[in-house]
């Protein structure tokens, strides 16, 4: 068990969460019970996530994405206040954190997509490691976009949508950045990159990919984005002895 308090500082700390310019809140977002023994994670605080917090019980809830992003409704009525409510009604915390758990080096999002995939890291084309948001490496081999789109597809089970550039052969060098990070897309191509990964897909970057010349897979932004929290929630277990618990509450955007 441990103070609320403490464990919000201990995840503010780690992630840095002072140094991002956000559209939202990073850290506590709604405050509960002040000892926390039960962390319950996922990917969005919707309100089935709520709902099984409130049945294992958990005393805080720890989320990538949280509530008051900016230039959203401020009133608290509909959804909103149902959420809040339930949290509120059975004290339970809400910790969040969007960017900060995006760019972390080591339980980030990018970073635990590029481990799991066994990417080689050389850094980020955006900022330091740990500071920005598009991270370069290479492959551990030489391979074609069908070989890498299976072992995307293998990892987050489920089908990545997959533009070719007919221009490009084998992959070596790849860029990703997790989430709704397409437009990414151009940086990647001009930092030598043959395939750029992310989770979401708009009209315009199936022709940005085919003309530019650089392999896209959209993987998904829930899917993308499922590894940091739980490699958040895992570090404060072993840190701090709490429980942690992972809920995948499946959303196929």
């Amino acid at each position: 068990m441990i103070n609320r308090d403490q464990l919000v500082k201990a995840c503010d700390h780690q992630l840095r969460a002072a140094h991002f310019k956000d559209f939202t809140v990073n850290g506590l977002q709604v405050e509960g019970r002040e000892s926390v023994s039960r962390v319950m994670t996922g990917v969005t605080a919707n309100q089935a996530l709520l709902e099984e917090a409130v049945a294992w019980q958990a005393d805080l809830v720890l989320v990538h994405h949280g509530y008051f992003w900016k230039n959203e409704p401020v009133a608290i009525t509909g959804m909103k206040q149902r959420r809040i409510k339930t949290l509120l009604d059975h004290e339970i915390n809400l910790l969040a954190y969007h960017l900060p758990l995006d760019a972390h080096a080591e339980l980030g999002n990018n970073a635990e997509l590029g481990r799991r995939l066994g990417w080689k890291v050389e850094g980020c084309l955006d900022g330091e490691l740990g500071e920005g948001l598009l991270w370069s490496g290479r492959v551990p081999e030489p391979q074609p976009l069908e070989r890498l789109a299976h072992q995307i597809e293998t990892l987050l089970s489920r089908t990545p949508t997959v533009i070719e550039a007919p221009s490009v052969g084998e992959i070596e060098r790849i860029a990703w950045c997790t989430g709704g990070a397409q437009d990414m897309i151009t940086a990647a191509f001009e930092a030598g990159a043959q395939a750029f990964v992310s989770g979401e897909i708009s009209e315009r970057t199936t022709h940005l990919a085919r003309e530019m010349g650089i392999h896209y897979i959209a993987a998904g932004h829930h899917a993308t984005e499922r590894f940091g929290v739980q490699a958040l929630g895992e570090w404060l277990a072993d840190e701090y002895g709490v429980t942690h618990r992972f809920v995948e509450i499946d959303n196929p955007a």
